[in-house]
């Protein structure tokens, strides 16, 4: 018999609950008891979903408050001296570490934030010191496990492995080799192993994704030793990977003494054949065969003729799951009311996923599950035959595309000199990512806009309205370059998503980002083309409003295919260029209507990366080219920005130089300018901002802060070729904390200039 199981489920509630518990308890405006209810009700449901759909265990310590890397790092006591002061208690000290502030206890630093692996999905990163001490603090992961099994539930519990653990891992100072704590870090995953077993657990999930990256001999051997180390415990050990293939590590996983594999099929294709041929007698294989990061339905005939030979030969031994956590993906499409009949008939959410696997297992089980076979059948069919899915004129013009079409015609360096003349900027020139506060007011005016209760001129003389209140305040603020603020626009891509042909938005399609931060990718359902100009008339508005310069804004090309769910019928790189021609079209448009700075956002082109790096020269050939298509349309005299957030850029500093981009603008605030060294490293040729703000936390940066960070960066960096700006947008913020915050920024960049 077939076993299906949940490599994890979204915690945000399928009405995003979760978000709203969060954000009032830190507002102040609910108690702790009442965000303790709303995650405990949300776990309840994910686990009778589980039940419903056949599965015998459920999976436990997949929810969490905030983020799961956090969680571990509570768990396992690495907490960073500056959260010890011992005034707030083990909820508050997480949410400290993860917004640098909590309803209890003094501001701090918060933990720096990175992307999990290549996906859009933040966690906060472990800050470990050569005498790190591990002390369990268990009670969490416990109780949940007891609420699971009082519930009348069989667990699962989740766990990041402990090699994983310390990959994702950072030195909180200076530099060391982080293995050499792997044994003290495995004492304490062997203290936890055995009070699970007290609490009756069997079988444990144990997540090590850094098994599909190419790894240095010595964190193969790290793995080697540790699954050697914990081999002793009772508990039975369910080896997990997804987002690839293990490649060249596959023998090692094999050669680990763990009781089952997971491989991701959908990315690791049929890898698991060699699995196959080597699988123990008594290990159990799970096969990943429902996608956990796309939103398309799954071709269940076609998974099941794969299956079925597997099934015949290793019975009750075979397990089927998503490829990875379903977090990545919206919680249930019955919430869905944005999409026409035939889309929703293309689409599975995480409770359709759910659905899929239980079919899956039913049908090698021996259930009748014909009819339902049939309807995802005719659903694919129709979607691979849909007019509305291809269109030959936007197939040609890719096709027609050339080198020259990504050149800017003059180099950096003489186009600076043009930029400068035209745009008269004085040195240390300071400006914003692009959103300012998105008030309850503008949310408001665009869902009454949206509902039909405002008419379109209704709309844009409102939207005008907070276009020139946000004018008028970076003008009072001081700021040289301004932007209009994006009062229109709901989110950096999925705005774009609501424009642009081949795109469909959802609804209720929402997915953590991080925290009680969600977002709504849009979906690539066909081939992607502009009808008509996006951003146009709000840019040039807004720059009627003021003699300082404004910036177009607009989201990259990779961005908008990284954060959506995109079409897996064609090569994601010719979606790419798709999208990449409609900003091109965009950008010219704005360039003819007088806007002399236009920024286009690529923050997800690292997250793209294939996680193996022998992969990575084809990706970023076509990623690059991709923006140099949607910026080199334009005269030299227009200035090209582009920002990227929370990445590491050492291994592609030379590809983010390739771009070309006039300015470009990064996170270094939480990283305390250590992002900076790739950029010296290699000179990076171009304008840089790095960012000084922390947007995502609520604190207020001063003067001193701020200026001591630029010193900082012009001790690396020449000074003629630094901007001052925040590390992202602002439009989570209130306020009450940008004006002061821009205020100190700006005076940071006078008190600059006056020591240059």
């Amino acid at each position: 018999m077939a076993t299906t199981h949940t490599l994890g489920f979204p915690r945000i509630g399928a009405q995003r609950e979760l978000k709203f518990a969060l954000e009032a308890y830190w507002n102040g405006d609910s108690r702790r008891e009442d965000l303790l209810q709303v995650a405990a009700q949300i776990r309840q449901d994910n686990w009778a979903l589980q039940q419903r759909s056949g599965q015998p265990r459920v999976s436990v310590n997949d929810f969490s408050l905030y983020d799961q890397v956090l969680d571990h790092s509570c768990l396992l006591g690495v907490i960073p001296r500056r959260f010890q002061d011992g005034s707030s208690d083990a909820l508050d000290t997480g949410f400290r570490m993860a917004r640098g502030r909590a309803p209890s206890g003094t501001p701090q630093r918060a933990c720096e934030m990175t992307k999990w692996f290549d996906t859009n999905y933040h966690y906060l990163v472990p800050e470990l010191d050569p005498q790190q001490d591990f002390s369990l603090a268990p009670d969490k992961l416990l109780a949940e496990i007891a609420e699971a099994q009082a519930a009348g539930h069989a667990v699962k519990p989740v766990l990041i492995g402990p090699v994983t653990y310390l990959w994702l891992a950072k030195s909180a100072a200076e530099p060391f080799d982080r293995l050499q704590l792997l044994p003290a870090l495995l004492q304490a995953y062997g203290e936890l192993f055995q009070l699970l077993q007290r609490q009756g657990v069997d079988w444990l999930q144990i997540d090590e994704p850094i098994l599909v990256q190419e790894l240095e001999p010595c964190w193969q051997q790290a793995l080697a030793d540790a699954y050697q180390a914990l081999a002793g415990s009772d508990l039975r050990l369910l080896l997990t990977t997804y987002f690839g293939t293990l490649g060249d590590n596959l023998s090692l996983a094999l050669s680990l003494p763990v009781d089952g594999f997971h491989l991701d099929t959908v990315r690791g294709g049929e890898e698991y054949r060699r699995v196959l041929a080597e699988l123990g007698a008594n290990q159990v294989l799970s096969l990943g065969v429902v996608d956990g990061r796309n939103i398309w339905k799954t071709d269940l005939s076609a998974r099941l003729n794969e299956l079925q030979s597997v099934s015949k030969l290793l019975g009750d031994r075979l397990w089927l799951a998503s490829s990875c956590s379903l977090q990545h993906v919206p919680v249930d499409l019955e919430h869905e009311s944005a999409f026409d009949v035939q889309l929703r008939g293309w689409m599975a959410y995480a409770v359709q996923k759910q659905q899929e696997l239980q079919l899956l297992g039913d049908a090698l089980n021996g259930g009748n599950v014909a009819a339902a076979l049939a309807d995802n059948a005719l659903a694919l069919a129709g979607r691979r035959s849909s007019d509305r899915v291809h269109r030959e004129s936007v197939k040609q013009r890719c096709q027609r595309l050339s080198p020259r079409d990504g050149e800017r015609g003059l180099a950096y360096t003489q186009r600076a000199r043009l930029q400068r003349a035209r745009l008269q900027l004085p040195d240390f020139p300071t400006t914003t990512i692009g959103s300012f506060p998105q008030t309850p007011e503008i949310r408001q005016t665009r869902g009454r806009y949206r509902r039909g209760e405002l008419s379109e001129p209704q709309y844009v003389e409102r939207m005008q309205s907070e276009i020139a209140d946000c004018i008028a305040r970076q003008e009072a603020c001081g700021l040289d370059m301004l932007v209009h603020g994006e009062a229109e626009r709901n989110d950096m891509v999925e705005y774009f998503g609501e424009l642009l042909q081949g795109y469909a938005v959802s609804r209720n399609g929402w997915v953590q980002s991080y925290g009680s931060r969600c977002v709504k990718p849009p979906v690539i359902y066909g081939d992607v083309y502009r009808d008509e100009a996006m951003t146009v008339q709000w840019s040039r508005y807004a720059q009627s409003l003021t003699a300082k310069p404004v910036k177009g804004m607009l989201t990259g090309p990779v961005t908008m295919l990284q954060w959506a769910f995109v079409r897996d019928d064609q090569p994601r790189q010719q979606t790419c260029l798709q999208v990449a021609l409609a900003l091109r079209d965009e950008v010219c448009e704005l360039e003819s209507a007088g806007i002399a700075a236009i920024q286009i956002d690529e923050p997800a082109i690292r997250e793209g990366l294939p996680l193996k790096r022998s992969e990575w020269d084809h990706y970023l050939d076509w990623a690059v080219y991709a923006f140099r298509v949607s910026a080199s349309g334009v005269a030299p005299e227009t200035q090209i920005h582009t920002h990227m957030c929370y990445s590491e850029f050492n291994g592609i500093i030379e590809a983010i130089a390739a771009m070309d981009a006039d300015v470009i603008t990064i996170e270094t605030s939480r990283s305390n300018m250590t992002l900076l060294d790739a950029f010296i490293d290699f000179e990076y040729p171009n304008e840089i901002g790095p960012g000084v703000y922390d947007i995502h936390s609520p604190n207020v940066p001063q003067v001193a802060q701020m200026e001591a960070l630029m010193r900082k960066a012009a001790e690396r960096l020449p000074a003629e070729r630094l901007w001052v700006n925040p590390d992202c947008g602002l439009k989570t913020r209130g306020w009450d904390e940008v004006g002061p915050s821009l205020e100190n920024m700006v005076a940071a960049a006078r008190r600059l200039r006056a020591g240059i």
